[in-house]
């Protein structure tokens, strides 16, 4: 293993243990979710430009025509944050997080539909496997617990994948722009686009206030630079292999801090969605190299 790789590889673990806690953290705030996702966006906001500043390059490529691309992409990335931690409250955060994993699925499914792209035989299969796992999840679901909000926690934690996807979708439109700026100007549109629905009525306590800093500061800030230090350095497959750390962390973490665990179907169903995931991810089954695996969180 080379010196890069194994930097890269830890940025990437590193990274993916830092994502795997967002959701205890967003709950144990207290705080509305509108609230949560604005106050990580201002402080994320001054963190990547800080840490451009200080590298010497916050603004080498922002042209108006990149301001405004990754302008579109911030709202979608909004909208996604709103509806994963809303999600949180109404399943799991391991569940959620599960199906939030689709990501990769759903980019396939718009390059279909929107660019016309072609699909091969293993990536239609790997959709199949996963369409099957969300039916075992929601069979589940609707037979324990889907009259208390449960159903309306799947669709937001599926929607809010759908917009991470739009994200992504967008931002392939930004070839050759560090990534870093273009997260700069994703959560600082964030910030004024939720300006109108934030509650600055809503008291916070100082753990509160400790929470929403961290979100900002640890877990998208430096996150990021972590995520997009480890994608610059490692080979796409193991990028994509270790990016499965974030789920398994985030089941984890649920299991232990908030006492919720996945029912024996839930979790074959996730296991497939994941697995699924995974094979979209590596190329399983291309001829070709497979694609580089998507940020998340």
């Amino acid at each position: 293993m080379t010196s890069e790789i194994k930097t890269g590889s830890l940025q990437m673990i590193a990274a993916m243990l830092i994502s795997g806690t967002i959701g205890a953290l967003v709950v144990l705030s207290g705080q509305p979710i509108a609230n949560v996702v604005f106050w990580r966006c201002v402080f994320a906001a001054i963190t990547l430009f800080i840490l451009g500043v200080v590298g010497g390059n916050w603004r080498s490529h922002l042209s108006r025509r990149v301001v405004i691309i990754a302008a579109l992409g911030g709202v979608a990335l909004v909208v996604n944050w709103m509806l994963l931690f809303a999600a949180y409250s109404r399943t799991s955060i391991g569940l959620a997080t599960v199906l939030y994993n689709t990501q990769p699925l759903m980019l396939v499914g718009m390059g279909v539909f929107i660019l016309k792209e072609k699909v091969s035989y293993s990536k239609w299969f790997w959709l199949g496997i996963s369409f099957a796992g969300m039916l075992l999840v929601l069979s589940s679901g609707l037979s324990h617990n889907g009259s208390n909000g449960w159903l309306l926690g799947v669709i937001m934690a599926l929607g809010a994948a759908f917009f991470y996807a739009l994200t992504a979708l967008i931002t392939r439109q930004l070839k050759g722009v560090p990534p870093q700026q273009i997260a700069l100007v994703q959560v600082a549109v964030g910030t004024f686009a939720l300006l109108p629905v934030v509650d600055f009525q809503q008291s916070m306590s100082y753990g509160s206030w400790g929470i929403v800093v961290m979100l900002g500061v640890v877990h998208t800030g430096i996150m990021y630079q972590l995520l997009y230090g480890a994608i610059q350095k490692l080979p796409t497959s193991i990028t994509a292999s270790l990016s499965f750390i974030y789920p398994i962390v985030a089941v984890i973490v649920d299991r232990f801090a908030f006492n919720h665990s996945m029912s024996p179907i839930q979790f074959a169903g996730g296991a497939m969605i994941l697995l699924a995931a995974a094979g979209i991810n590596l190329g399983w089954g291309e001829k070709r190299k497979p694609e580089a695996a998507l940020a998340k969180g």
